[in-house]
C-alpha cells in the first residue's frame, strides 16, 4: 500500500534521514519508536509530502509520489496525498471554527460534499470518538484529549486509506493520553491502515503489527513487537525512556 525506498533528507547540510526504507501493508498498524531527534516525525512528514525528500522513492498504491527525488505532477500529488490522513502532535484545529465545522470544512472544500452529507458524516465520526455532545463547542472549550479526538475525527472525515499519527499523545497528561489511545486502539481493531509515531511503548507492544525502531535517521530494528522489543538496542532505549 505504501512503499518507501532509500529516503534521504537533510536540513542545512545535516542529515536527518539516511536512506531509510519501509513498507506498510493494507490493514497493518506500524509503530515508529526511537529517541527524540532520531528522525521519526521527519519521516512521517516526508511520507505525507509535508517535507520534500532529497533523494529516494515513495509510492502509494503503486503510484509514485516521488521517484529518485523527482516529484509527480501537482494533480497526481494532490490525489495521492488525499489517500493519507495526518493527525498532528498539537491538534492544529481551526480555533475560530466549531467542532462540527472543523470536520465539515475540508469535506465540502476538498471532496465537494454537500452540507447535509458532510454534517451527517461528521456527526457519525464524533460519535465514534465519544464527542457527539460537543459539536457546537470551540477548540478552546475542550480538553487536550478532546481536541486530539476531534483532530482524529477530522482526519477520518476525508476517508484516507492510510492514517498517520505524529506523537498524538505527547502534549497530553496520562489520563487524557488514555482517551486518545483508546480511540486509536479501536481504529486498529477495525483493520485501518495506520502509521503511529509514538513514545508510548506499552501501546506499541499491544497494538502494532510491526514496530520500527529509529536511531540517527536510520531504521536499525524492524519486525514484530516481540522481536523489536527483544533487541538489545531497543532494550537500552526503553530502560531510559
Amino acid at each position: 500500500m505504501l512503499k518507501a525506498e532509500k529516503i534521504a533528507k537533510g536540513f542545512d547540510g545535516l542529515p536527518v534521514l539516511r536512506e531509510i526504507s519501509l513498507e506498510v501493508r493494507q490493514g497493518e498498524t506500524v509503530a515508529i519508536i526511537g529517541r527524540s531527534g532520531s528522525g521519526k516525525s521527519t519521516l512521517l512528514r516526508c511520507l505525507n509530502n509535508l517535507e520534500k525528500i532529497d533523494s529516494g522513492t515513495i509510492e502509494i498504491d503503486g503510484q509514485p509520489l516521488v521517484r529518485q527525488g523527482v516529484y509527480a505532477p501537482e494533480n497526481q500529488l494532490r490525489a495521492l496525498c488525499l489517500k493519507m490522513g495526518y493527525v498532528f502532535q498539537n491538534f492544529n484545529l481551526f480555533p475560530h471554527m466549531s467542532v462540527l465545522r472543523n470536520l465539515t470544512e475540508a469535506q465540502r472544500c476538498v471532496l465537494g460534499r454537500g452540507k447535509e452529507e458532510a454534517c451527517a458524516y461528521a456527526r457519525r465520526l464524533l460519535t465514534k470518538v465519544g464527542l457527539a455532545d460537543r459539536e457546537t463547542a470551540y477548540p478552546y472549550q475542550l480538553s487536550g484529549g478532546q481536541q486530539q479526538r476531534v483532530a482524529i475525527a477530522r482526519a477520518l472525515a476525508l476517508d484516507p486509506e492510510i492514517l498517520c499519527f505524529d506523537e498524538p499523545t505527547s502534549a497530553l497528561d496520562p489520563e487524557l493520553t488514555q482517551e486518545v489511545l483508546t480511540v486509536i486502539r479501536d481504529l486498529a481493531g477495525e483493520g485501518r491502515t495506520m502509521i503511529v509515531v509514538t513514545h508510548e511503548m506499552a501501546f506499541a507492544r499491544e497494538v502494532a503489527d510491526r514496530v520500527i525502531y529509529m536511531a540517527d535517521g536510520s531504521a536499525v530494528a524492524e519486525g514484530t513487537p516481540e522481536t523489536v522489543f527483544d533487541d538489545p538496542r531497543v532494550k537500552a532505549f526503553t530502560r531510559r525512556a
